[in-house]
């Protein structure tokens, strides 16, 4: 039996992005664009993020399978609840984008995680809809979460943000119809890939400072040893026939990581920083094996 595809040709629309993301690869595709595999069989994104990649191939090629994981779980959970109940997610958002420029809500919303009790008992598409509510409004578009896993980003002071994209978020629950979302460490994620399968590794990236160190999307961080283990994982499924390519900062213990493969360098823009003077044009690398 063949696998499934996941391709857009027969959707009325084209998906894109649906949230802000740090690191995110939305202004950067035509960058990337030739570096990517001519041709392949399943993608596999193991730091899915905002998933720009994966929607950029979904809309030009034809997918044999994709793959997406992350480790935080609230994103994970909202990719589902996209792909699975759109029409309740997108019925919960209505509320939030009427309250979308109250400061006092915002702050309402961002500290229900605060509370274990009342939090666990919202549903899944409910913690989604305030996921992707708080994405939308809070500074910068960042995701953090302190240690004891509470998203803390303050209120964002923007004039008309959109909270209730319909279209695009229909369009994104058919592109995941035939995708396996899961919440687990990059080395599992990547464990069914084989001979032909395109792996696209977007890991938090090296830091280029010691005050830059940004990874807080879940309550624990990337550490330099897992740096580390995803430089071997990487020459594990080069062994293995797959097709991989992995972006992250342009510095010295990367560098050597990964000596021996062809590593291109590059200048991207970066506009999701806590730090205004951390936008603007950054070095970075891309590493293929092929």
């Amino acid at each position: 039996m063949s696998k499934p595809t996941v391709s857009s040709k027969n959707n009325a629309a084209a998906p894109g992005p649906f949230l802000k993301w740090a690191g995110g690869k939305s202004k950067l595709i035509k960058l990337y664009e030739p570096f990517l595999p001519r041709s392949f069989q399943a993608y596999y994104e193991p730091f899915v993020g905002g998933g720009a990649l994966f929607f950029y191939l979904y809309n030009t090629k034809t997918l044999a399978g994709a793959y997406l994981n992350d480790s935080n779980k609230e994103l994970i959970n909202l990719y589902k609840c996209l792909r699975d109940n759109p029409e309740e997610l997108l019925e919960g958002l209505a509320t939030y984008e009427a309250h979308k420029l109250h400061k006092e809500y915002y702050y309402q919303v961002r500290n229900l995680d605060r509370d274990p009790l009342t939090y666990n008992q919202l549903t899944p598409v409910q913690r989604a809809a305030r996921v992707l509510y708080l994405n939308k409004t809070c500074y910068n578009g960042l995701y953090r979460v302190n240690k004891k896993n509470q998203f803390n980003v303050p209120f964002g002071n923007y004039k008309n943000p959109t909270i209730r994209d319909a279209a695009n978020l229909r369009a994104v629950s058919r592109a995941l119809q035939l995708t396996t979302l899961t919440c687990q460490d990059f080395q599992q994620a990547v464990s069914t890939a084989g001979p032909g399968d395109f792996i696209y590794f977007d890991p938090p990236y090296y830091p280029v400072s010691a005050t830059s160190f940004f990874t807080s999307y879940t309550e624990t961080s990337f550490s330099a040893r897992d740096q580390q283990r995803l430089a071997q994982t990487f020459r594990a499924l080069d062994r293995r026939g797959c097709l991989v390519m992995l972006s992250n900062s342009c510095m010295e213990p990367v560098l050597e990581l990964y000596r021996g493969y062809r590593i291109e360098r590059l200048m991207a823009r970066r506009d999701i920083n806590s730090r205004g003077n951390g936008r603007g044009l950054v070095p970075e690398i891309i590493v293929t094996n092929y």
